[in-house]
């Protein structure tokens, strides 16, 4: 089972990272598009400020969410390793529930009921005429990464002994 969910995470994650690398990838291209029409043609076209902005949303988001995964968000535990190494386990796991609370109420439940609403009013994009429900999708998306990230991060801070130097080993 465990070997399951490792082999699952691991798919997670480069499935984020492939759709990510596409993204920036999208996004340069139209950010030089958007310059070359402007200066070069003298006719700026009108829809690439729009999907830059989006394409910077969705990288933003799912790019948090791999930053999760890496431990690579930001966090502040200078007071947190003053405490004994327990106290600093307990404080983890605690950060671990708030950050999936905050993760389903937030981005999953949310997140979905802004896709729901944008799309049964209909909410489309001006110069892209796309439908603003698909633009919040990357919410619900980031939101389930996040929580499946923060799931991985407490059973394995719950599994971790507690050490003295360390405080928490990390996996």
């Amino acid at each position: 089972m465990a070997a399951l969910l490792v082999k699952g995470r691991s798919v997670a994650v480069k499935l984020l990272e492939v759709l990510l690398m596409l993204a920036m990838a999208l996004l340069v291209i139209d950010v030089v598009w958007g310059v070359f029409t402007r200066y070069v043609l003298e006719k700026p076209s009108s829809w690439t400020e729009e999907l830059a902005r989006f394409l910077l949303i969705w990288t933003s988001l799912l790019g948090g969410a791999l930053a999760f995964h890496a431990k690579g968000h930001l966090g502040v535990d200078y007071f947190v390793q003053k405490f004994h190494p327990e106290v600093r386990k307990l404080a983890e796991m605690f950060s671990h529930l708030v950050v999936l609370f905050f993760g389903v109420s937030v981005f999953v439940i949310g997140g979905t009921q802004i896709v729901r609403d944008a799309l049964v009013v209909e909410q489309t994009t001006p110069a892209l005429g796309w439908k603003m429900g698909y633009v919040y999708l990357v919410l619900p998306i980031s939101g389930i990464f996040m929580c499946l990230f923060t799931l991985d991060n407490l059973v394995t801070a719950f599994r971790s002994p507690v050490t003295s130097e360390e405080g928490v080993a990390r996996g």
